[in-house]
């Protein structure tokens, strides 16, 4: 009996003294827990301010910034020294859209680059290839990427310059009857710019800030002529410059650009119409008449058939 007691007691002695220990572990963990956030607490306050502000910034800028200049620096390495002048030209072509600028398309560029040659590698592995087709597949496969911006940025600039070729007789029209009705060329070229809101407007609102900000009228209708490829707002950017030099009336020069402009309008609308019968071919021979060869010939070719298997 007394060695079972015995046995007993050091067995709940040992129980406490585990629970014991554990319970000082828990609460030295939990304490020191607590200690390292508030010494992280601690060193926060008494960082300087500039790392506090960096540590508060959003991810995109801690990260996705900094990322973005590696491949602005890696795109403007990998292209040619006047690459970066010719996309500022297609940017103002296109009208400079929001948040598209020189270092984003040449970091988009790298991106599409390697996107393209990452993601078309790994499906044409699998396929079963030799490996110079491979190398060949995936090499046109990042070039695509690679190019791909410039594409997207040129066909923005074809849009806007087709909006811009349909609306240039009309605005011509209105510039002409401005001046004609006695309004000084400014207010002219503001009442262009307010009749509407399209490309063509913007380059005129455009046009009219620059000369209202001190610049020369020379200087300002030059500066649009290199905003744009399109041959009829040169032409008429040039008259307007030469009119301006030579002291020749604007009115008559505008009449004479309106005139011409409205009959280029013309001559382009009898263009398309005589290609319609060319275009128009390609349907015709390739759905249409298969469909009518069908149900003309189809019954009499069943009833040959017919006869023929008869006999």
């Amino acid at each position: 009996m007394t060695q079972m007691t015995l046995l007993l007691g050091a067995g709940l002695l040992c129980v406490s003294m585990v629970l014991a220990l554990s319970v000082i572990g828990v609460v030295t963990a939990e304490r020191r827990g607590v200690a390292r956030s508030v010494a992280a607490v601690q060193a926060l306050d008494s960082a300087p301010s500039v790392l506090k502000e960096e540590i508060e910034r959003p991810f995109a800028e801690r990260v996705i910034a900094p990322l973005g200049g590696r491949m602005v620096g890696l795109g403007r390495k990998m292209v040619r020294a006047d690459t970066a002048r010719k996309i500022q030209y297609r940017l103002n072509i296109a009208g400079n859209p929001p948040a598209w600028d020189v270092n984003r398309i040449l970091g988009l560029k790298v991106i599409g680059l390697a996107l393209f040659g990452g993601l078309g590698f790994l499906y044409i592995l699998g396929m079963g290839w030799p490996f110079y087709r491979v190398v060949l597949a995936t090499g046109l496969v990042a070039a695509f990427g690679y190019v791909l911006p410039n594409v997207l940025l040129y066909n923005a600039g074809k849009k806007r310059e087709t909006l811009m070729r349909n609306a240039l007789p009309d605005a011509m029209d209105l510039l002409t009857i401005s001046v004609e009705a006695g309004l000084g060329f400014d207010a002219a070229v503001s009442r262009v710019a307010k009749n509407g809101d399209g490309p063509l407007n913007q380059e005129f609102a455009r046009l009219l800030q620059e000369m209202q900000l001190g610049v020369g009228r020379v200087d300002a209708m030059r500066a649009m002529a290199e905003r744009t490829s399109l041959p009829d707002l040169k032409s008429f950017c040039s008259a307007m410059v030469q009119a301006d030099s030579l002291g020749i009336p604007i009115a008559r020069v505008l009449r004479i650009q309106s005139g011409e402009m409205r009959t280029k309008r013309r001559q382009r609308a009898e263009e398309k119409a005589q290609q319609v019968p060319v275009r128009i071919m390609i349907p015709l021979v390739l759905f249409i008449l298969p469909c009518l060869f069908i149900v003309i010939l189809g019954p009499a070719g069943i009833q040959i058939a017919e006869t023929f298997s008869s006999m």
